[in-house]
Order: C-alpha cells, then structure tokens, then sequence
C-alpha cells in the first residue's frame, strides 16, 4: 500500500490549478497523471508545464481515462456541482475546491452520490490542513489563553475585476461571502463551533451580490467573533483571538502558510514557525491521498458535517443580506 501511487487528474486550467499543480510535485504518492480543460490547446500548455503525462480538450475525457483515481475540481464556483457529479459518475474519487457547492442543497446532492457510489469526497479548504491553523487550534484548546472572549478576522482587497468576472457576476455566483469570506466563517466556527446568534450586512452590487459584508457571530452571552470581507478596500488580512489569560495573532494574509504569535497577558510571547515543503495546497492532497489510501471516504480534519454546517452557514448569512443567486437556489 505505501508504494502505491495515487494518479491525479486536474479539472480546470486557472490560477488555483496551476497552485495545486506545483504544491503535488512535493506530495508523496501522488501523481499529476492528467489535466482537462475546455479547450485543447489549453490543457496541453498546462501539461508541458507541469509535465504532465495526459491533456485533455474536454472534462469528460479526462473523468473517462481509467488511470485517473480521483480529480481536483478548481472550476468556478457554480461549476462544482455539475464537474462532481460528472467525476463520480466515472468512479473517481474527488477533491473540490470550497465552497463544495454554492448551497446546502448542491453539497447534499453531491454527498448522496458519493455515499451511494463508495468514493472519497473531500473539500479543498486548504487552510484547514495548514500546520500554522491546526497549531492555532491546538492552542485554543489547550485553554493556554483562557476563555475565549472575542475573535476578529479580515480578508478584505480591492479587486480591479469588472462586472462579468466571477467575483461580482451573480449568474456565477459572485460575491465575497463564498469567494472569501468563508475563510473567516470557517476559522470562527473552527475555534468557536456554530454560533448561537448572529447579525449580517451587506453593501450590494447593481446585480445582487455581496461587494462588502459583515458578520458577527454571538456565543453564550460574552463571546462575539466579528468579521469583514470585500472586493472594495484593501485592508491587513489579520486574524486575532483574545481569551481571558491572552492572545493568537495570526499576522498577514492569516490564511495562508504563516506563523502564530503567542502574546499572553503577563507580556511573555512565543512565536511558532513552520517549514513548508511548497505552496501550501500540498496540506490537502496529503490528507486527500491518505484517506484514499487507507479506504476512507472523508477525511476526519475536515469531514462532511463540517463541510455541512460551513455552507449551512453562509446560506444564512445570505438570506440575512437578501443575496440569492438566481440560477441556483431555486
């Protein structure tokens, strides 16, 4: 079993494939066997990059060639459904760039597939498997900074992008809350659970999507997590955790490979640092290839409650700021 390969094929050519792309050089097990992409030209420029063995013109042939075991899905985010579902209809294993699905309904199908067809179905939350958030978490729980009393996070930048583009147009399911805010939903309820209350707003664009939002979470009566996302304004992508005996700052672009700084109340500080072989995307295919190895179908990190509750979640806030995505939630 540990000399097995696992061969991957990628769906999608864009900027997060091509991450993807260069963290599997440094996993183990792994191979980047083959890539699809709409247009043929396309994928072939991809596998000369990436030397890779099989291009595809069309996503079907790549979901058809029987050497691939499971598929990285990097497509927009309304595409999702549509490219799982064609994975497990082929029998492979597939791992899904967040959100899964843009809501509870689309996730739900896609399990139910893949529960009926036996196969490994994971979300590619990549900061979940970073070892700077699994310390952080760690850490929390240790109770090292006491109770919990509030968590702040952002991840805000001005985006050049016009109205068509996947970050704004409504019709792909534009908007910050699932492109970029989920990262800070997901690090709140990562450390805090599900809240017990909470207040949305959002400043909406001409089309109906979310420009800019925040949300605040409530637990029990003295907690509060407070969060901002945007596509208007540039602002540090810090992330803070005060207890009651100190606090967790995750500096710069929290989300991404970094470190953690332990600033207790008495003015002692402790700073974590870790090495990292790439990019940080390598994290997820190592879970994803172990649990595929070891016959498992979710991954025990991140499984599918959590990917449940994560877009349960952002259904909410949604319907708390009036977003609805009009080629979907019906």
């Amino acid at each position: 079993m540990p000399d097995k390969k696992i061969k991957w094929g990628i769906i999608s050519t864009g900027w997060i494939a091509h991450k993807f792309a260069t963290a599997l050089k440094v996993v183990e097990n792994s191979e980047l066997y083959a890539v699809g992409s709409r247009n043929i030209e396309t994928a072939k420029k991809f596998a000369d990059e990436y030397n890779i063995p099989r291009a595809y013109g069309s996503y079907e042939e790549l979901v058809k060639d029987p050497e691939v075991d499971v598929v990285y899905i990097g497509t927009p985010h309304n595409l999702h459904l549509e490219n799982t579902l064609l994975a497990f209809e082929h029998n492979k294993h597939v791992l899904c760039e967040k959100p899964l699905g843009v809501n509870l309904k689309e996730v739900n199908i896609m399990m139910e597939k893949a529960k009926e067809k036996n196969l490994f179905f994971m979300e590619a939350l990549w900061s979940r498997y970073l070892p700077n958030i699994i310390k952080t978490k760690e850490l929390v729980d240790s109770g090292v900074i006491g109770k919990i009393n509030f968590l702040s996070a952002y991840f805000c930048f001005k985006s050049n992008h016009g109205p068509e583009h996947r970050q704004f147009n409504i019709d792909l399911c534009g908007g910050t809350i699932l492109d970029i805010g989920i990262y800070n939903i997901f690090l709140s309820m990562l450390l805090l659970g599900k809240p017990d209350s909470f207040i949305a707003n959002a400043v909406l664009s001409n089309q109906g999507g979310d420009n800019t939002c925040s949300y605040t979470f409530k637990y029990g009566k003295d907690t509060l997590a407070v969060m901002f996302s945007s596509f208007m304004v540039n602002t540090p992508t810090v992330a803070e955790i005060h207890g009651t005996k100190g606090r967790i700052l995750l500096e710069h672009l929290w989300f991404c490979p970094g470190k953690v700084k332990l600033i207790m109340d008495d003015g002692t500080e402790e700073i974590f640092e870790f090495d990292f072989k790439s990019n940080g995307y390598e994290y997820e295919a190592i879970e994803a290839a172990y649990c595929i190895l070891n016959g498992k179908k979710q991954s025990d990190f991140w499984n599918w409650n959590d990917s449940i509750r994560l877009i349960s979640m952002m259904d909410e806030i949604r319907k708390e700021c009036g977003i609805v995505y009009p080629k979907h939630d019906n």
